[in-house]
């Protein structure tokens, strides 16, 4: 992608990349004369395209909405979930990375997707058994559900990748580090049996079925000598 950039003078780009994807894409990207920018067309997306840049153009003119595109859908009767939403548009041909985030609320939902799918995405009438009617917006428009993070406050002998799963997710060292042997967490995306692995601030860690957590940031050593950590965890909404 960056090399035909490089030759035709034009943006080029991906499809939507997981955030597993992203990571491995900007730790692996190559210096080369184009300037490079993640986008999923709404802030905090979580999948987002890789967009190569002509050198003469950055982040700030450049028109990201010309390759992604946003449709909503109205639904009378029903609440259609994420699951009857993707299976259906999957169901009419559209690969999984040729669409973006899909955000859910009381009565419709918003898709991003691709340029080249737009009208496919826009001819869905059904999601799950529930009919919808669709309209074509302006990725502006996109209804972005509020986040929900609960901040989570610890403090560790040392940055230790178990220390850090203990202390997030409110489980013991011990099982933290059994865990970790079992292959059940995630440091940045990719499984890491090391329970002595360091950890840094911007850290993503993910523990099989209690979700995914950042490592926000570290403070002082408390009287002890121990280090305080604060990581942000999704929070359920009740």
């Amino acid at each position: 992608m960056a090399e035909r950039c490089e030759r035709s003078g034009s943006i080029t780009h991906t499809v939507f990349l997981t955030p597993a994807e992203q990571y491995e894409a900007e730790h692996n990207i190559r210096p080369s004369d184009c300037n490079y920018l993640f986008s999923g067309g709404v802030k905090d997306a979580e999948r987002k395209a890789l967009f190569f840049l002509p050198y003469w153009m950055d982040a700030g003119n450049a028109d990201i909405d010309d390759y992604i595109k946003a449709v909503r859908f109205f639904v009378r009767f029903g609440e259609p979930g994420h699951r009857d939403y993707l299976g259906a548009l999957l169901g009419l041909g559209i690969r999984r990375d040729f669409l973006g985030d899909i955000f859910i609320y009381e009565g419709g939902a918003d898709v991003l997707c691709l340029k080249s799918i737009e009208e496919t995405v826009f001819s869905l009438e059904k999601a799950g058994r529930c009919g919808v009617k669709a309209e074509k917006i302006a990725v502006s428009e996109v209804k972005i559900p509020e986040k929900h993070i609960k901040p989570v406050s610890f403090t560790v002998a040392s940055p230790r990748l178990d220390a850090a799963v203990s202390g997030i997710f409110r489980i013991s060292r011990e099982k933290a580090a059994g865990h970790i042997k079992l292959g059940n967490v995630s440091l940045n995306y990719e499984a890491c049996l090391k329970p002595d692995a360091q950890v840094k601030a911007g850290d993503i860690i993910s523990l099989r079925g209690s979700g995914k957590a950042r490592i926000k940031d570290f403070g002082a050593l408390s009287r002890k000598g121990r280090l305080f950590i604060n990581g942000e965890l999704p929070r359920m909404e009740e």
